[in-house]
């Protein structure tokens, strides 16, 4: 479909709000059409910032309005903020390792991506030291910089960690916002990632062409708290010997241990990284879309149950296969649509939940998750109200629904409805198959973890090795950030996603109208996030 058909069916489209004026469809061709709207060429890959984006976001505001769901803000269902964004000028950057006098230019896109979150335009020429992992996890009496001096220098780490530590901590220590932190506090100057093959998921190709798009920052520098290193890098997998040249072990040693779960040496590189940055930046604005379905109860309505979803994408990028559109249809246009037959579901059953249900569809998430952490750090009802966040991103509905992963299941008494309501819809609850992905802490949950609510990350469920397993890798090689994610070229079970939105709605009602919120568990880390709050008296029966 060209450009200008493109966007005269979505006039018609964002004009109609809901579908009122079509036949009755199923609820699975309902979220259907949802997608096939928000992940349409006219809206140009919803990148953070972008026309395509703020389109797909009055869109969203029209359909929530039309079900029943109502405005919370001042500014109506829009919570605007004022970003920057960072571009690495390659034709003015170079980075090169330093051996023996010797001066080795790397490649940009070849060797390695500059980052344009960490550092500034400037040189940088440090030492390097290679340091495991470089996780640092006191809890768990695991230190990659124990003993080491770090100042001045930049860290060498390997994608990964050890096995004996649980999942959602290693993420937690994992994320950027902790690496970061801890790297200043020793004096590191630059970080440079190595990949991990086994822990791969976008061919190095698309890895570069994702890493061209320019990088968002708050303009509230307050709100940054992922960035402060002079320079970052990530390392193309097959030329990562170079960086090991002449050391004690080789890339290819230090791989075998990891995979075998042995401990990792660190050790002095005998090379220097010699870099020169340059970065445009320019101001950029974008939005949340934030609505609210008001409690049944005059005292729990006091209360939220959060259902989030990012509503951005990519934007427009390398051309592959002659398409520079990134429509992200299941990133994350299906997540959306899923909360908008959420919210459809909720307003349509007899009895509507007893505490409140705030519908948050965020901007920014490919940037770093922007849109959900401005929204803890500017909510419109105190943090402290809101007793659960339901994410959604890339549920995966390439196959039958008959088994869920919900990422934090371990980590708060919201173990028990998820298994109450699997139970009664026939679905298994499994556990999370590839903890070293990270996942717990790579989408818009995260933020509301952090600010101490507890929460559950949705993924169709699948075991290692199985068909399932198998399908889904082959979906990450071949359509994730992928022009390709789009509603022509992908498996997709309409029913299965149907009964995931009736689970999800659900779920949403068993803790809607539980009379104690949920809590963290004791032993759970994330214990230490929770804020005190005011308990609200349960409701009479």
């Amino acid at each position: 479909m060209n450009r200008t058909s493109c966007a005269a069916v979505l006039a018609l489209f964002v004009a109609s709000g809901a579908f009122a004026a079509d036949a009755p469809l199923s609820q699975g061709d309902r979220w259907w059409k949802h997608i096939e709207v928000l992940s349409s060429d006219a809206m140009e890959g919803r990148d953070t910032g972008s026309k395509g984006y703020e389109t797909a976001a009055g869109y969203v505001s029209k359909e929530l309005a039309a079900l029943g769901v109502k405005p919370l803000l001042k500014t109506g269902f829009l919570q605007p903020m004022t970003l920057r964004s960072r571009r690495i000028v390659e034709a003015k950057s170079r980075i090169a390792l330093v051996r023996g006098g010797q001066t080795l230019p790397l490649v940009q896109g070849e060797d390695v991506m500059l980052s344009a979150r960490q550092g500034d335009t400037g040189t940088v020429d440090a030492p390097l030291v290679f340091v495991g992992y470089g996780l640092s996890i006191p809890e768990k009496g695991h230190d990659d910089f124990a003993g080491l001096d770090l100042k001045g220098k930049v860290v060498v780490l390997l994608q990964g960690g050890p096995a004996n530590i649980p999942g959602p901590i290693k993420s937690h220590f994992s994320s950027w916002t902790e690496r970061v932190e801890v790297l200043k506090r020793a004096g590191a100057v630059g970080v440079v990632v190595l990949q991990n093959p086994k822990l791969l998921e976008l061919p190095w190709e698309r890895t570069v062409a994702a890493s061209r798009n320019p990088t968002v920052i708050f303009t509230d520098p307050s709100l940054n708290d992922a960035g402060g290193l002079k320079v970052g890098a990530v390392v193309n997998v097959a030329r990562s010997q170079k960086w090991f040249e002449g050391a004690p072990h080789t890339f290819e040693e230090l791989l075998a241990l990891a995979h075998a779960d042995q401990p990792l040496p660190k050790f002095e590189l005998p090379s220097r990284l010699k870099v020169k940055l340059t970065i445009e930046s320019k101001p950029l604005k974008s939005m949340n879309v934030v609505g609210v379905m008001p409690g049944s109860d005059k005292v729990l309505a006091k209360e939220y149950v959060v259902l989030s979803a990012h509503l951005d994408h990519v934007g427009i990028g390398d051309a592959v296969k002659g398409d520079r559109i990134y429509n992200g249809a299941m990133d994350n246009a299906s997540g959306v649509a899923a909360l908008l037959e959420v919210a459809r579901a909720l307003r349509e059953q007899k009895e509507k939940p007893k505490r409140s249900v705030l519908f948050v569809l965020v901007t920014g998430e490919e940037k770093g998750l922007l849109g959900s952490k401005y929204f803890v750090s500017r909510p419109p009802v105190p943090v402290s109200s809101m007793v659960a966040d339901f994410n959604l991103d890339m549920f995966m509905p390439h196959w039958p629904f008959t088994a869920v992963v919900a990422h934090g299941k371990d980590e708060s008494t919201l173990s028990a409805p998820l298994a109450e309501v699997a139970a009664r819809q026939g679905v298994r609850v499994l556990a999370d198959p590839e903890p070293d992905r990270n996942l717990f802490v790579r989408s818009d949950q995260y933020s509301f973890i952090r600010e101490g609510v507890p929460a559950l990350f949705f993924k169709f469920g699948y075991t290692p090795d199985s068909s399932e397993h198998k399908l889904f890798k082959q979906w990450l090689a071949e359509h994730y950030h992928a022009p390709s994610d789009d509603v022509a070229q992908q498996p997709v079970d309409r029913e299965g996603a149907a009964r995931f939105i009736t689970f999800l709605t659900a779920m949403t009602n068993a803790v809607a109208d539980a009379p104690d919120r949920p809590r963290w568990n004791d032993d759970s880390f994330f214990l230490r996030f929770a804020k005190p709050v005011t308990t609200v008296p349960a409701a009479k029966p």
